[in-house]
């Protein structure tokens, strides 16, 4: 399903999808690049930002503003802490229904459909060939 090429570069790392995307990382926090743990909660995020958007407004209530913020803390140099979401909604003025629709598919979403969430969640293994 997904494959990402991950390489160090004369300018320091980057990740390049087939097709074509490209995404610097950085090895600190003190560069712009985004960290592999802020990569690892932006996918988390994503996942859940670009099914609950569209799932709301195709149960007819168009959110005027949808923004997430996801943290997570090391628990340990080599372990990251439980992540939370937290979204960041502003409701259709004058849609009663509007909040309703957007928790219930906002819960599905991250119970079901989200592929990172839910990897994150089942404790998916990780095979490092050499």
């Amino acid at each position: 399903m997904g494959t990402v090429r991950v390489e160090r570069t004369d300018a320091g790392y980057v990740a390049r999808n087939g097709r074509g995307g490209e995404i610097s990382i950085g090895d600190s926090t003190s560069g712009a690049d985004f960290t592999p743990v802020e990569l690892l909660l932006a996918a988390v995020g994503g996942c859940n930002i670009v099914s609950v958007e569209p799932l709301t407004a195709k149960r007819g209530h168009r959110l005027v503003r949808l923004a997430m913020t996801v943290e997570g803390e090391k628990v340990a140099t080599n372990l990251l802490g439980p992540v939370t979401v937290t979204y960041d909604v502003e409701l259709p003025e004058g849609d009663d229904k509007a909040e309703e629709v957007f928790k219930a598919v906002a819960q599905r979403v991250h119970e079901r459909a989200c592929t990172v969430s839910r990897t994150l969640s089942e404790g998916t293994p990780v095979t490092v060939t050499t």
